[in-house]
């Protein structure tokens, strides 16, 4: 994950919606292809929950020539947003106030807040406009939030998300940190990074897992049968498979800031109504549901693109539930570049 990540630090303070100030927090992401003279070809890649700034490694089908994410045209940025535990300021940070990591004194933040932290970066490296803000789920959030907070920005795609973070997937994000927070570890302060509680923190991720996926993919792919050799069930097996991956890679703190991130999307907060705050936003966007997501259902989609200013709506054909913006490659690049080579004039679903 580390290959081709830049490393640096804020030059200007980050100051929370909550109020806390970062003097000069860390900073990791990755670029492809060059801005250029006129430092107006950018595309931003905006990450997911347990994603990072290598977005080649998570988004491999939307980067390369031909591709949505041309480095021979754009020049193409992911930036790793605070709270996760790929570069940029974390939990794991040293408080400088303590000279030990901020733990569980790291401050609550929200989408807002991880689309600020990405502006400041592009501010220092003078980007001056943006062709194309892309994600999935939190990073919809995130590049739905650009449209709002970004003048810079000319286009949008957003995939597998909604206006805000539904009472749904709030109690499931809800019941994962509660796997995380009951772990015994998690009070005990006794482990390093990236050591725990690795109990909690893999019990999360198979919840999450189950809903990330759609009941027919797991009939198809595990059906009833049982593991060789044992006498758990292959999605028993998955599932725990699922959890101890995530926890060689992430990490618990973030884990539950950056879901209690997710919590606060709500793109009418402070702003107005839905159809208010939408329908001020003119440049083209096209908004992707996924016929199978459970998380995030397509009516959800509908909604968004229906209350958004010029907007537009497609949708994925998979067995693979929500997970399918990181699997159904080809669908994606189809619908964003028929997407940006179509007049700025689109009709929106009825619902």
């Amino acid at each position: 994950m580390n290959k081709g990540i830049t490393k640096t630090k804020l030059e200007r303070p980050f100051i929370t919606e909550s109020g806390f100030r970062f003097e000069q927090p860390e900073v990791a992401y990755k670029t492809w292809g060059k801005l250029n003279k006129e430092r107006n070809n950018a595309i931003v890649i905006c990450h997911a929950l347990t994603g990072h700034a290598a977005a080649d490694e998570w988004f491999p089908g939307l980067i390369g020539n031909g591709k949505v994410c041309d480095p021979e045209k754009n020049f193409i940025i992911c930036i790793n947003v605070p709270g996760s535990p790929y570069g940029s300021v974390s939990p794991w940070s040293v408080n400088p106030e303590t000279g030990k990591p901020y733990l569980n004194d790291f401050p609550d933040l929200t989408v807002r807040d991880l689309v600020r932290f990405q502006q400041q970066l592009m501010d220092q490296i003078d980007i001056n406009c943006i062709e194309l803000v892309l994600g999935g789920s939190l990073g919809g959030m995130q590049a739905l939030e650009f449209t709002i907070m970004d003048r810079r920005i000319k286009s949008a795609v957003l995939i597998a998300m909604g206006k805000s973070h539904s009472p749904w997937a709030i109690g499931i994000s809800h019941a994962q940190r509660s796997a995380i927070i009951n772990d015994p570890k998690w009070n005990d302060g006794i482990y390093e990074y990236g050591t725990g509680p690795a109990d909690g923190l893999a019990t999360a991720r198979m919840m999450a897992m189950i809903t990330y996926r759609a009941p027919q993919d797991y009939q198809q792919k595990f059906g009833r049968e049982l593991q060789d050799g044992s006498d758990l069930f292959q999605v028993e097996s998955y599932l725990n498979y699922q959890g101890e991956k995530l926890v060689s890679r992430f990490d618990a703190h973030s884990y539950i800031i950056l879901t209690k991130a997710m919590d606060t999307h709500d793109v009418s907060r402070n702003r107005g109504s839905f159809e208010q705050v939408l329908g001020r936003v003119k440049i083209p966007v096209r908004v992707v549901g996924i016929n199978t997501d459970h998380l995030y259902p397509v009516h959800e989609q509908k909604e968004l693109a229906k209350f958004l200013g010029n907007a537009g709506y497609h949708e994925i054909q998979s067995p693979y539930g929500h997970d399918a913006f990181l699997i159904e490659f080809d669908q994606i690049n189809n619908i964003i570049q028929t997407f940006r080579k179509q007049e700025l004039s689109y009709t929106t679903p009825s619902l």
